[in-house]
């Protein structure tokens, strides 16, 4: 029998079968023993095969291919993965210029991991009703500078509704992964976009200005349009896993571009002569934010990096 992973609780997995089943399921005993470093082997989005008992339950036998994934380093152990969806056809990262302050080095951090997985990404900006004129002109800045890079940007509230019209064809028959911090609004966003769903929201704290958890663990929500909606938990810090320092200049677009320019091949664009990257920055071709966030990650193999928890 085979099935869609659309929930994951960490010990239980919801499968949606071919015939429309919903079956509990389990992972199979030697399951683990298959070389897969990650603390969850079976990820939401998984297509999987079942063989199911006498309980109505089931047992995970086998993963079928996956044609991409999203990735982070575990919370917990730096040495495996947190896979958190599988075959997803396009990720929308939700951020807030405050309340809470999404950090540039975050959102470069989810695209360059989304890149290196070939997962579409749309910056969605939230809260923007209640953002005081300099920090709208903020938002527009950031937003221009995504979008010079190649993202498409929407500025939306997800409290008042404004601009999901744009949003909602984007959807459409798609697997979309929703990701971003905690307290970004992504329980309000859900609650828009799928009536009935009634999500928990929490507050944001008011002593540091974050974001309080209200999502305990990853699920799938069909939308009325058709396709999916892959609800995750807020992310605090995002560290990449598996991305080589040489592979890591192609994960920035515009980095990438001038890269080849550059006199040496294996140019790394920190101290190398002829190096158009360095070139490009100088004349603000590219912004020194991305080019930071580009320096940050070069650095991610320095032990407990970016091992925030959910």
């Amino acid at each position: 029998m085979h099935g869609l992973v659309i929930k994951n609780t960490g010990s239980w997995y919801t499968v949606k079968t071919d015939d429309g089943q919903i079956i509990e399921s389990k992972i199979k005993g030697n399951f683990r023993l298959k070389g897969i470093r990650s603390t969850n082997p079976v990820a939401v989005g998984d297509r999987v095969q079942l063989i199911t008992n006498q309980e109505g339950t089931a047992f995970i036998a086998a993963i079928e291919d996956r044609h991409n994934y999203m990735i982070r380093k575990s919370s917990n152990l730096s040495k495996q993965s947190h896979i958190i969806a599988a075959n997803i056809d396009m990720a929308l990262l939700l951020v807030t210029i405050n309340y809470p302050e999404t950090s540039l080095t975050f959102i470069d951090r989810f695209l360059a991991s989304a890149e290196a997985y070939r997962i579409p990404v749309v910056l969605l900006f939230n809260k923007t009703d209640i953002l005081s004129d300099d920090e709208l002109r903020l938002q527009e800045m950031v937003m221009n500078l995504y979008d010079t890079v190649g993202y498409r940007c929407i500025a939306i509230s997800a409290n008042t509704r404004e601009g999901l019209e744009q949003l909602r064809p984007l959807l459409k028959d798609k697997i979309t992964l929703l990701s971003g911090n905690s307290g970004v609004g992504k329980s309000t966003l859900i609650n828009a976009l799928l009536p009935g769903s009634d999500l928990r929201t929490a507050e944001i704290s008011d002593v540091h200005n974050t974001g309080m958890h209200t999502t305990t663990f990853s699920e799938m929500l069909p939308l009325p349009e058709g396709g999916y909606l892959i609800d995750t938990p807020g992310i605090k810090g995002f560290g990449t896993f598996d991305i080589e320092k040489e592979e890591l200049s192609s994960y920035f677009k515009e980095i990438f571009e001038f890269s080849k320019d550059c006199r040496f091949n294996n140019c790394t664009h920190t101290h190398e002569p002829g190096c158009a990257v360095r070139k490009a920055l100088e004349n603000h071709y590219i912004a020194q934010s991305r080019y930071d966030s580009y320096l940050n990650m070069l650095d991610d193999k320095e032990e407990g990096k970016y091992r925030e928890a959910f």
